[in-house]
């Protein structure tokens, strides 16, 4: 075993690859569904969409990967192995991010489109990077990798046996599926998302301006007009009528119309009428429990009888309990009747490879629960999570 003493600007470079590693696989495994989603589009980008059942597995093993490669570099554990691990992975996402960042480019200048992802996900949704940035981070990221590779004979393993430095490898492997696991069973409880838990969710709704009908009415003595809402009108008496004369109707914009923060989401209904304003409005009296299921065919079905329990509390305490999914309106059909719905179950179409995937993005359970008041999400529980009796807040 090489027991050499180590350099001191290599082992900066080390703990530094080290730590990159550490710290970028912990920004995906806090929410890895979302870097299962973002594998699936590499999939469909390459032509390869018979592998999105693969989608979260990949994403686990691969996240995996990067925790325990930074790991046994951290802790000089294996390190002859780690330096090879560290130049395959960052060569092949070296060049992978180079294809990404010329792709774009010609999409770019309308030469050809080739549906390249826009977001590689290297840092979760925690740190967003258009290809370019993202392959500008790797050519600053593989040349201390390199540098690395072919000064790894200088590198020495740590006071371990060879048993006990397998043993380890083991060990820093399970930490990290096991947390992917706890996220994914229980939804994330960190990061950025738009729609966590204390968000105003309500800016992703266009609410439609407010108004009132007015009456304007002249005095017959002065010439003075007058404006009065239908309440004001009725509450007049006959002297008023006598004295005034009746000039015209108008509608008053109470409230101006807000354009949503992201166009896409909607409810929408057999008829084809949104639903979602009324559901997010911030003036909405009431709480409303919302089911998300962005695929019928996909969605659990020991989750959905826990969604049918919470649904008939709902019920019979009076509280709004409705649905959304991107599935289509005749798989929305078949699911109300497989399972005998007795809440609206609202359809938010999307375009399958650009989105917006709102649906998605709002719950990474599927099914899932959220509980909204006033545009505000109150609580939020994966299909293992949903509660048996409505919470009110």
């Amino acid at each position: 075993m090489n027991r050499s003493k180590e350099p001191i600007w290599l082992m900066v470079i080390r703990i530094l690859l080290g730590c990159l590693f550490i710290a970028s696989s912990f920004m995906k495994a806090i929410d890895p569904v979302g870097f299962g989603v973002t594998m699936n589009d590499y999939f469909v980008s390459f032509h390869m969409g018979f592998l999105h059942p693969l989608a979260l597995f990949a994403a686990v093993v691969a996240i995996a990967c990067e925790f325990i490669l930074g790991c046994m570099l951290l802790f000089r554990v294996k390190v002859q192995w780690a330096a090879w691990g560290y130049l395959i992975f960052m060569t092949f996402f070296f060049l992978l991010t180079l294809w990404l960042a010329i792709a774009e480019k010609l999409e770019t200048a309308g030469i050809h489109y080739f549906g390249v992802v826009k977001d590689c996900g290297c840092f979760g949704d925690v740190i967003e990077m258009t290809n370019m940035q993202t392959f500008l981070k790797n050519v600053g990221f593989i040349i201390p990798t390199l540098i690395l590779f072919f000064n790894r004979k200088k590198l020495s393993d740590c006071r371990m046996t060879e048993l006990g430095q397998w043993l380890a490898v083991v060990v820093f492997a399970a930490i990290s599926v096991a947390f992917q696991l706890y996220v994914i069973h229980h939804l994330p409880f960190i990061g950025k998302s738009d729609w966590k838990k204390g968000k105003d969710v309500s800016v992703f709704v266009a609410q439609p301006a407010q108004k009132d009908v007015v009456f304007v009415y002249r005095n017959n003595a002065t010439g003075e007009k007058v404006t009065l809402t239908q309440d004001e009108l009725m509450n007049q008496d006959e002297d008023f009528y006598n004295n005034n004369e009746y000039v015209s109707r108008e509608d008053k914009i109470i409230k101006e119309a807000v354009k949503a923060k992201i166009d896409g989401f909607n409810m929408l209904d057999e008829s084809g009428a949104d639903h979602a304003p009324d559901y997010f409005a911030t003036d909405r009296e009431g709480e409303v429990y919302i089911l998300y299921v962005h695929d019928l065919s996909e969605a659990n079905e020991k989750g959905m009888q826990k969604v049918l329990t919470l649904a008939k509390d709902c019920q019979e305490k009076g509280i709004d309990f409705v649905g959304i999914t991107n599935s289509s309106e005749e798989e929305i059909a078949a699911f109300v009747e497989k399972y005998g719905l007795e809440f609206p179950l609202y359809h938010n179409p999307i375009n399958p490879v650009t989105g917006p995937f709102m649906v998605r993005d709002a719950m990474r359970s599927n099914p899932g629960i959220m509980l909204l008041d006033k545009g505000i999400v109150k609580d939020k529980w994966a299909w293992r999570d949903i509660p048996a009796t409505a919470v009110q807040m």
